[in-house]
């Protein structure tokens, strides 16, 4: 395995300055909840991204010869705590990462005018795709309107949706609320009936409201688009009113190995859409018990450490840290600026030879951005809960973008309409 710190180095020694050499740390903050109502759900994900830049520091020397700064501001998953924290770490901060698609919303026009990316991957607006719009945004490698893509794909190679009842069970919060416009038009085009069904912050532990409405809907499926504490109680739920759970699929927020342990064998069927893996031979995560684990830098263990969103933590610090070496090579320098890593966020190309040189192989799929482009549509897998753990039930899904084209300028149209003036990146070629 090649060290990340030998490809980065190489490429921007060349280009470095003697103020540049001066320079301290990369300061990348990071708006973590490892309290309030979503901290189960937290704590691995914080844990994995936190390990995986530890493991650069301690491995590498950091990224490009920079030690990583990632210093966590804790919001309690709240949204005027997340918009407390971003104003009191973007003087420093080459990016900003929200944390909750709530956040992500309240701070996406500042971003335009402080200029700090945005990294929210695999949440906030969707139409943040649009790079030409949203310059300062990233939700690479995959957004939730991907998501809902290839759920609706799964469940059309098992059989037709013509005429089929699907319950949308959701977060009533800006979250849950995001792939109703995709699934709306989806239903329309392939004559599914689309039964939103809402679950409020209150009831995310007692959702037997929610589970009688689906027992007299009678639906074929239930997509379910939870966090936190509404994942176990979904499960949960399910399980009592002997919902069949092969039909039961959630989105990759809704794939937390200790919300299935709770029911073990009676949760077998469950499925989640992913766009991460855990592979425990991978060569990353060698490289992190001998630079972390043993050292005792990790606030993690074994059995975490062996989950999904343990291992998707690791993998959105990985495309981060990707982020920052693009952005290095190109700037020709390691202390790069918030608008070098944009341009960087803008330019990644995860080759599987790229993602195996990071020692993540069988983690994440290939992806691309570009400045048109800042998701990427990565793709992802079709986990499915075995009574024990995650197993991978489906080839490499791809997102078929294409059909939702119109939906994500429209929107992104109206975004930047209603919070005129919106800047946009003429330079972009689409």
């Amino acid at each position: 395995m090649k060290h990340f710190s030998k490809l980065a180095i190489a490429t921007v020694v060349a280009g470095i300055t003697a103020g540049s050499a001066m320079a301290q740390e990369l300061y990348t903050p990071n708006l973590s909840y490892r309290t309030g109502p979503f901290a189960a759900t937290g704590i691995p994900l914080m844990n994995g991204q936190a390990d995986y830049m530890a493991m650069l520091n301690a491995r590498d020397g950091g990224i490009g010869g920079i030690k990583v700064n990632f210093e966590e501001c804790e919001t309690g998953y709240s949204t005027e705590k997340g918009a407390e924290c971003y104003e009191k770490t973007k003087d420093r901060a080459i990016v900003t990462q929200p944390w909750s698609t709530g956040i992500t919303l309240q701070v996406l026009p500042k971003t335009n005018i402080d200029e700090i990316p945005i990294l929210a991957p695999g949440y906030g607006f969707s139409p943040m795709m649009d790079g030409k719009t949203f310059q300062w945004a990233f939700n690479t490698p995959a957004g939730y309107w991907d998501a809902a893509d290839m759920i609706v794909q799964y469940l059309e190679g098992m059989e037709s949706l013509e005429g089929k009842k699907i319950a949308f069970l959701h977060l009533d919060h800006p979250y849950g609320k995001e792939p109703i416009p995709l699934f709306e038009q989806m239903a329309e085009e392939k004559g599914f009936e689309l039964v939103p069904i809402p679950v409020g912050l209150k009831e995310m532990q007692n959702q037997s409201a929610q589970w009688l409405q689906i027992r007299r809907e009678r639906p074929d499926y239930v997509v379910m688009w939870g966090w936190g504490a509404m994942n176990a109680g979904a499960i949960t739920e399910a399980v009592k009113t002997k919902f069949p759970m092969e039909n039961m699929i959630g989105v990759w927020w809704a794939s937390h190995d200790a919300d299935l342990r709770i029911v073990g064998e009676d949760g077998k069927g469950y499925k989640a859409i992913s766009w991460s893996f855990p592979n425990p031979d991978a060569p990353v995560m060698a490289d992190l018990k001998t630079h972390v684990v043993d050292t005792g830098m990790t606030q993690s263990n074994p059995e975490e450490m062996s989950g999904v969103f343990y291992n998707r933590g690791l993998i959105i610090s990985a495309i981060l840290a990707e982020g920052i070496r693009v952005a290095q090579e190109h700037a020709g320098k390691p202390d790069i600026s918030p608008s070098d890593l944009r341009w960087g966020l803008e330019n990644i190309d995860m080759t599987p030879e790229r993602i195996s040189e990071l020692g993540l192989d069988g983690m994440v799929p290939p992806f691309k951005t570009t400045c048109a482009d800042h998701t990427g549509g990565s793709g992802g897998w079709m986990l499915e809960w075995d009574g024990a753990k995650f197993v991978q039930v489906s080839d490499h899904l791809v997102p078929n973008t294409e059909a939702y084209a119109a939906l994500v300028s429209e929107k992104a149209k109206e975004y930047a309409e209603a919070n005129a003036p919106w800047p946009v990146n003429e330079t972009c070629e689409m």
